[in-house]
């Protein structure tokens, strides 16, 4: 996508946290593609990336150390870092009087921390209070709520059953290179070694992401009721989530079934979907699919609506987009978009 048009004039020095991983990587190319007002931008992350170059506008910018920087030469800082690195550095950006993005689960739920899907609850933005953070919530909660938000206003939801397919890049580059490698190997007649999964990825299906809790979800599968409820801003609403993690590289796919409080009919779905931002709503009998459709797209897509034939109310949907881009990098982006015009 091009320069954004209505960009402030003003410029902010902006970091980036965790500039070497997946979702870091993608926010830089973004911040390119986008147009988004810069002054300087300071690529950070942890020892073992210091030194490296990133190229931005055609130039290689070295990768400098987050242990060591100081947040005060910034206005702007993203974060895309596990939650336990934004718990230990989000707290000195934000001393230091820097505005921060967090994409991990430690503040989302936070009561003075905005969740922002920027489609849904853009008007959330500007309540970041005295705290200066916004956080992201996890990327299939946003695929979803970019979706379910029109149907939402337009007849209500009272309940989503969601099976979750995720790419491995979910769980970081580590992740990422370990499908790779484990694909070679089988394909090469070698021995599978497995690390950061639970077990073998390549040509499988894991049906658990992390460590059970007591009740048999684990946390991933509940972070999207949690985040659901806050960003539409209705704990009514129940959304239950099964995470099955698949050999895909880029992009989630989600099965959904959607209750409503009010019936209504597939075409008056596929007239407010077709009108809904961040949409793109595949033609009847077309089934976009992650690897040739959404990966390295702006774009949620849906397709496969049929009404429910065991209840009166339901629906069925199927919702691709990728997780890295428009799941974590472009909401980010979007959400600092609106801040710089609007709120600052």
């Amino acid at each position: 996508m091009g320069q954004n048009p209505h960009m402030t004039e003003q410029r902010f020095d902006v970091a980036v946290v965790g500039a070497t991983g997946v979702v870091g990587e993608a926010l830089v190319s973004l911040l390119e593609d986008r147009g988004f007002p810069l002054g300087t931008l300071h690529l950070l992350a942890g020892e073992r990336s210091i030194g490296k170059r990133l190229e931005f506008k055609g130039k290689y910018l070295s990768v400098g150390n987050l242990a060591d920087f100081d947040f005060s030469r910034v206005q702007l800082a993203f974060f895309a870092v596990p939650a336990a690195v934004a718990a230990q550095y989000v707290p000195q950006a934000l001393a230091a009087g820097c505005f921060c993005i967090d994409n991990s689960a430690q503040y989302r739920y936070d009561d003075d921390v905005p969740l922002v899907v920027p489609e849904v609850n853009p008007a959330a933005i500007c309540s970041y209070s005295a705290r200066r953070l916004i956080a992201s919530p996890d990327a299939a909660t946003i695929l979803l709520l970019t979706v379910l938000k029109p149907i939402a206003d337009a007849a209500g939801v009272v309940r989503a059953n969601v099976t979750t397919l995720q790419a491995v890049t979910a769980g970081g580059r580590q992740a990422m290179d370990e499908l790779a490698s484990q694909t070679v190997s089988l394909l090469s007649m070698r021995e599978v070694k497995t690390e950061h999964h639970q077990k073998q990825i390549a040509f499988n299906v894991l049906p658990q992401t992390g460590q059970c809790l007591d009740n048999g979800y684990t946390f991933d599968e509940l972070e999207m009721l949690r985040g659901s409820q806050k960003v539409l801003e209705d704990d009514a609403i129940v959304v239950n989530q099964s995470v099955v993690r698949v050999p895909v590289f880029y992009g989630h796919s989600l099965a959904v079934n959607i209750e409503t409080r009010e019936h209504i009919g597939i075409a008056q779905v596929r007239e407010i979907l077709s009108q809904a931002p961040g949409v793109e709503l595949g033609e009847a009998g077309e089934f976009p699919v992650v690897a040739t459709e959404a990966t390295a797209r702006n774009e949620v897509f849906v397709s496969r609506l049929h009404e429910d034939l065991t209840q009166p109310r339901g629906l069925n949907l199927w919702i691709v987009g990728d997780n890295v881009r428009k799941g974590a990098a472009l909401n980010s982006v979007q959400v600092a978009e609106i801040l710089v015009k609007e709120c600052l």
